[in-house]
């Protein structure tokens, strides 16, 4: 069964940037379109990016086009969300998430669906 483990977050001023992870066991990762999703204190879950099985089509959310970059390793069982020019409506909880590998990337970035797996979540908060 497929597990997914965020790491990287971490507090950070404005302007500054972080690279979070998305581990997986329990499964070969390249049967898997990935999407990192985030929460923020009294907001709904939203997809941030998303990215397809072989890597080669991604999805951006309007608010983080420019700043944020989805890649994924496959060899080594793991998606990436590089963050930069950070900003403090950035702060949440940012989960990833898997679902089959024909998902498009677009529906993979809508947060309510038949998932198969979800990570645990890992906080970013920006503050100076």
């Amino acid at each position: 069964q497929l597990q997914l483990v965020e790491s990287g977050g971490g507090l950070v001023q404005p302007g500054g940037s972080l690279r979070l992870s998305c581990a997986a066991s329990g499964a070969t990762l390249d049967y898997y379109a990935i999407g990192w999703f985030r929460q923020a204190p009294g907001k709904e879950r939203e997809g941030v990016s998303c990215i397809s099985s072989s890597g080669g089509t991604t999805y951006y959310a309007n608010s983080v086009k420019g700043r944020f970059t989805i890649s994924r390793d496959n060899a080594k069982n793991t998606v990436y969300l590089q963050m930069n020019s950070l900003k403090p409506e950035d702060t949440a909880v940012y989960y990833c998430a898997a679902r089959g590998r024909y998902t498009p990337v677009q529906l993979m970035c809508v947060p309510h669906g038949p998932f198969d797996s979800w990570g645990q979540g890992t906080q970013v908060t920006v503050s100076s």
